[in-house]
């Protein structure tokens, strides 16, 4: 059984920010590169709401499990959007103009993973 997500997390660190989608546009880039965004998680059953807090702007995600929904616009422009769990992990598919984006969140004790292109760590504080 997948675990349960619910909770606020606080950005610890964050590797290959570098490496951010290179078609992403280069200001945009940078500017991904120095915001350190929190998390909140609100997961009910098959039920998800993701709100990623910065200090630019927040963005969330509201969605059932393994429906397509359509997500935009972000960086990405608009895609068709899946999550679903594989394993104990949290996997985002995004179809759009560009093939094999998305991402996974996963729990390492109270830290929250999310793997993109980069990596970023959270630590759960509530």
């Amino acid at each position: 059984m997948p675990p349960n997500l619910t909770g606020y997390y606080r950005f610890v660190s964050q590797e290959n920010m570098d490496n951010y989608p290179p078609d992403i546009n280069v200001v945009l880039r940078k500017v991904v590169c120095l915001l350190k965004p929190d998390k909140e998680i609100i997961h009910t059953g098959d039920h998800m709401v993701i709100r990623t807090i910065t200090s630019l702007r927040d963005y969330v995600m509201d969605f059932d499990l393994g429906v397509q929904f359509e997500e935009g616009p972000g960086a990405r422009g608009w895609t068709q959007t899946t999550v679903s769990w594989e394993g104990d992990q949290l996997v985002c598919e995004q179809l759009g103009e560009k093939r094999n984006r998305g991402w996974r969140h996963w729990l390492e004790g109270d830290r929250l993973h999310l793997d993109e292109v980069c990596v970023q760590v959270f630590q759960k504080v509530k």
